[in-house]
């Protein structure tokens, strides 16, 4: 009985560690970059989170919008090609992080208006995109 249960926990465990995230094969680089851009991604979102706690909406809407919002795009502009990420993602990859950008921006322009309700109520777009991104794919 022992030996079965084992045997069911280890098959079990195996079967959860199987990744099935898409592979997105971005040149090592692009890789590094992203994985750059993500660390950045969340001081920002904890940033924003702290300052709308705080009950300075205005200003989490300021930061939202400079460093995860449509301006916070195409950091990567001056770098060689294969330390982009963009144009080595796969276009539904891509697709999701500029949803992610538009969403943002969606709650920055209320933040910034300082409609406390109608921003938290837009808060959660603020990491819908990434949670769809990170569940679907995988760079490694």
């Amino acid at each position: 009985m022992k030996a079965f249960i084992f045997a069911l926990f280890f098959v079990s465990t195996v079967a959860l560690a199987e990744d099935t995230r898409q592979l997105a094969k971005l040149p090592e680089p692009a890789q590094e970059s992203l994985r750059q851009e993500m660390l950045d991604n969340l001081v920002a979102v904890n940033e924003v989170l702290s300052l709308m706690a705080a009950g300075k909406v205005r200003e989490a809407g300021e930061a939202a919008e400079a460093k995860l919002g449509m301006s916070a795009m195409g950091k990567h502009r001056s770098k060689p090609f294969d330390a982009r990420p963009g144009p080595h993602m796969p276009p539904a990859m891509h697709g999701i992080g500029m949803d992610g950008h538009k969403a943002v921006s969606e709650f920055a322009a209320v933040a910034k208006t300082g409609d406390r309700d109608k921003a938290l109520a837009l808060l959660p777009n603020l990491t819908a995109a990434c949670v769809g991104c990170h569940f679907s794919y995988r760079t490694r």
